[in-house]
């Protein structure tokens, strides 16, 4: 049996992540309920409000689901209790050390699983004693590594220092990336971009549709100074890039970012002065589709594409 699929009582090594102003109840439970593992991203949520969308996606699904953490989080010790208290099964950190937080989860009988961009992290998340790792490239929406590892390079480097349950994440949206990953080492998927332009996403109609139309090289990497993430290229992305260019000073780049930059972008649907978070793969997204559909999509494709390569002797020369 598949260990992700085994790890978390899932049917489907898939995994949502738990992306800030996308990641609600409605589709973790989507995912939940289509087969994947369903997570709420507790970055872009106060304490009252992530409980709310703990007992509405446990309404909604009797499946697993989990929460992501980014362990940036400045109310950590309440979201923390809030996790606890409400019996979530599952729990993502992230932007942070798994040292903080892993043997407390683990106390209570919580599966955790950090999200990595090294091996170096990767093999201090199997010290922290953790129950599986995510290895996410530089290809991803959202925070990335300062290194800028691509998937196809982190996800073979990572499983040769762990035997952990390894999830790929960064540049997957279709089953024929989902095979190429699990080719590469991992055991399943985690992936962003592709659950976040949704029906079930919780992401501004305007901030979809505009996913759907840019091409290849729409996004960029920026705030390397701060936390790295990529960004749809807006005018905000050319206000950071230009001050980027000139050397602007952390401080000064955190000035420019200000507070609830990725809320007016993501959530309220500002595309000039928002910051819009989303992965190079959002080029190869072409349109709005509900979660069951994407879940059936991805897991035709990978089959379809497995197939292929047993078929059609691809190795033979």
């Amino acid at each position: 049996m598949n260990q992700i699929c085994k790890l978390f009582g899932i049917e489907y090594p898939v995994i949502q992540g738990g992306m800030v102003w996308c990641s609600g109840w409605k589709l973790a439970s989507a995912v939940s309920n289509a087969g994947g593992l369903g997570l709420i991203g507790a970055g872009s949520m106060h304490p009252d409000i992530l409980k709310e969308h703990i007992i509405k996606t446990r309404n909604a699904t009797s499946k697993p689901f989990g929460v992501n953490v980014p362990l940036m989080y400045p109310e950590l010790d309440i979201i923390m209790k809030i996790i606890e208290e409400q019996h979530v099964p599952i729990v993502f950190t992230s932007a942070g050390s798994p040292k903080l937080w892993t043997s407390w989860l683990k106390d209570r009988g919580i599966k955790v699983v950090h999200v990595v961009s090294s091996s170096l992290f990767a093999e201090k998340s199997e010290a922290a004693g953790v129950d599986a790792i995510v290895a996410e490239g530089f290809e991803a929406g959202g925070h990335n590594g300062r290194e800028e590892t691509t998937t196809l390079t982190l996800i073979p480097s990572v499983r040769n220092v762990t035997n952990l349950p390894l999830l790929a994440a960064g540049g997957i949206s279709s089953g024929k990336s989902m095979l190429a990953a699990m080719v590469l080492g991992a055991d399943g998927v985690q992936i962003g971009s592709r659950f976040a332009i949704s029906e079930e996403s919780s992401a501004h109609h305007d901030f979809k549709k505009l996913v759907t139309e840019i091409g290849e090289g729409g996004t960029k990497l920026a705030l390397k100074k701060l936390a790295p993430v990529r960004l749809i290229k807006n005018q905000f992305f050319e206000q950071v890039n230009n001050a980027e260019q000139r050397g602007a000073t952390a401080d000064e780049l955190r000035e420019l970012l200000g507070k609830g930059r990725a809320k007016k972008g993501m959530f309220e649907g500002d595309l000039e002065n928002g910051e819009l978070e989303i992965g190079q793969v959002s080029a190869q997204i072409k349109e709005v589709l509900s979660v069951q559909q994407i879940m059936e999509n991805l897991i035709n494709e990978y089959r379809l594409a497995r197939e292929r390569l047993n078929t059609e002797g691809k190795f033979n020369c």
